[in-house]
């Protein structure tokens, strides 16, 4: 499935749209933090997807992420832009974008990675099941 290798980038292109979801976006490691802290107290599963305004699959799963997360609220859904937070992105190994880290308690339970929306819905359900 769609995923993006390159670091090649346009600085006037638009950001991912995530409108109409439930998306939190995250710009610093503050941020991240904060969120993960939150997911923890509150017993959610965070649904992280590390990705960059550039990447057309990127662009094309935005919308799906962003529906996701209006219909599973028992899961906690962040967005990193992989050039903007780039020391932090580096520390989890993203080699590809769209890259999703299903986390619980600060523990990783799963990854996808590429634009695969049947796969990416079939794990986010699974989870959203097991919450």
């Amino acid at each position: 499935m769609g995923c993006c290798v390159s670091k090649g980038r346009n600085i006037d292109e638009d950001k991912l749209d995530f409108k109409g979801g439930n998306v939190h976006i995250i710009t610093s490691k503050e941020d991240w933090d904060q969120k993960i802290e939150e997911a923890n107290k509150d017993g959610k599963i965070v649904v992280a997807n590390f990705s960059a305004s550039w990447c057309g699959p990127c662009r094309v799963i935005a919308p799906v992420y962003a529906e996701m997360s209006k219909t599973y609220p028992q899961l906690m859904f962040l967005t990193i832009d992989v050039d903007d937070l780039m020391d932090f992105s580096s520390s989890w190994d993203i080699r590809a974008t769209p890259t999703f880290f299903f986390i619980k308690n600060n523990k990783q339970l799963d990854k996808l990675v590429g634009a695969n929306k049947p796969e990416l819905e079939k794990k986010v359900q699974a989870l959203a099941d097991s919450s």
